[in-house]
């Protein structure tokens, strides 16, 4: 990644470097455009982008005619792709929202029909006997069923890193730790004043997450305003992540789609999200109430759900708009920003596609002004695929280790994440203890870390040619080895 600039020009300047963001600055490479993408904290993916909970939705829960539902729709069927391409971890493993009474089937019913006008593809409604034969360990109060197999699960911030890489590669700068600190409208083109310097833009595009309003603001536009909702999620160990295959929804509340049980694209399950209204967009609290909710809930759809079997907490805040729907326009104030806000759920699966819609809008903003734009034909949507030591058969393995003995050094024993995993991702970006975890797993499984880390850290004082000292967890002040300790060193 870039690490400094003073005053640089671009054609288009991204705000944000979440999983949108990244999708954006993914799709804008294949124009041959002076691209740039600014992000706030150390690294990719760092924000809500982090906290997400992987889930690719089938496209039945959003109002017809809504972006999100038009998107979230078109998201899901680019995902396969999307995901091949980058080798970012992707299960097609169906969604199925459940009835617990004969009184919710008018309403599971209604979600069907609003799936089909959607356009959502091999939606079906099951009877009792079929939902247990999908899904065995349910609750026996289940009656009915909407199934959609070709919702999925993704690693959320591996899609948002390697999206980034990706974009990279083909050409778009990305500046980290670069907080946005003004913008100003000049006429001609846009200054966006940030921590690493000032920049020009003819455009930007603000995918600002729970920020975006006050970007929006900084220009003088108050069309829209965020909404911050919070979500607690509880992690449970892999002993379990075989108790359901679906991700499992209830009935949605108006502003939540429930307490969901939901597998995970690494074999894991997780429960939740809470959905609370607040003020504070960086409280990422976890509490004893959000945990009673949640295991309650989650208890009452899937049998075998035990407060044992949670090895980590978590939250996010979801950056809902006052809209109720995505806000993906150009600013009536500031015609040269465009505003990509309120994305909240389904916004990850919707990345993609909103990405392919920033790209048709700027070309034709372009196109309207007589400015011509060219293909980048040498654009390439792969990345390299990455040796996973958990994913090698033995006889690889023996291969694998023969070119790099680091194959044979298991550094998180959890996760099965080999020393070479931990060295590629520094070689990727990584910077920080939550950088590696994000790529790698490290510190992930169910001792959280409690056994890897130290070597983690070594490992990554030793590539970088940095004390072990600066090493942080995700940057700012949370330095994780305060002073030098004999172990360590």
């Amino acid at each position: 990644m870039t690490e400094k600039t003073q005053r640089k020009k671009f054609d288009v300047l991204i705000i944000g470097g979440g999983v949108v963001g990244t999708a954006v600055a993914r799709s804008l490479a294949k124009l041959k455009l002076k691209t740039a993408l600014v992000e706030k904290e150390v690294e990719l993916a760092f924000g809500t982008t982090k906290a997400n909970s992987g889930i690719v939705h089938a496209g039945f829960h959003n109002e017809p005619g809504s972006l999100k539902a038009i998107l979230c729709v078109k998201g899901c069927d680019m995902f396969p792709q999307v995901c091949e391409e980058l080798d970012v971890p992707f299960k097609e493993n169906g969604v199925l929202m459940v009835a617990t009474s004969d009184r919710e089937l008018p309403l599971l019913h209604k979600f069907y029909e609003q799936g089909i006008q959607n356009g959502v593809r091999d939606l079906e409604l099951i009877d009792r006997d079929r939902v247990f034969e999908l899904e065995p360990n349910l609750s026996r109060d289940i009656v009915a069923g909407l199934f959609a197999p070709h919702g999925g699960i993704v690693s959320p911030f591996e899609l948002a890193i390697y999206q980034g890489v990706n974009a990279e590669k083909n050409g778009v700068e990305i500046f980290l730790d670069a907080a946005v600190e003004n913008v100003v409208d000049r006429g001609n083109y846009i200054e966006v004043a940030t921590k690493k310097g000032t920049f020009e833009a003819a455009l930007v595009v603000n995918c600002a997450g729970l920020f975006a309003d006050d970007i929006a603001q900084m220009v003088g536009d108050t069309s829209f305003a965020i909404r911050p909702r919070k979500g607690e999620e509880y992690l449970l160990d892999k002993r379990v992540g075989n108790l359901v295959t679906s991700t499992i929804f209830p009935l949605p509340s108006e502003n939540s789609k429930g307490i969901l049980v939901i597998p995970t694209a690494h074999g894991n399950l997780m429960i939740g999200p809470t959905a609370l209204e607040m003020q504070e967009r960086e409280d990422l609290s976890t509490t004893q109430e959000g945990l009673e909710v949640i295991y309650q809930s989650a208890s009452k759809l899937v049998k075998g759900i035990s407060r044992r079997d949670i090895i980590a907490s978590f939250a996010g805040v979801r950056a809902a708009s006052d809209r109720g729907d995505f806000v993906i326009e150009f600013s009536k104030v500031a015609p040269r920003l465009l505003n990509v806000a309120g994305i909240e759920s389904p916004g990850l699966t919707a990345a993609p596609a909103i990405g392919e819609m920033v790209l048709e809008m700027i070309k034709d903003w372009c196109k309207d002004r007589g400015i011509p734009v060219e293909e980048n034909h040498d654009f390439n949507p792969r990345l390299p695929k990455r040796v996973r030591l958990q994913d090698i058969d033995d006889p690889r393995l023996e291969e694998m280790i023969a070119k790099d003995r680091r194959y044979a050094h298991a550094v998180c024993r959890c996760e099965l994440v080999s020393e070479a995993e931990i060295v590629e991702a520094i070689q990727n970006g990584a910077r920080t203890l939550d950088g590696i975890k994000l790529r790698t797993r490290a510190g992930m499984g169910r001792c959280q870390g409690g056994f890897c880390t130290p070597k983690v850290l070594q490992i990554m004082a030793r590539e970088l040619n940095v004390p072990i000292t600066s090493i942080t967890k995700r940057g700012g002040d949370s330095v994780i080895v305060p002073y030098k300790t004999k172990e360590l060193i």
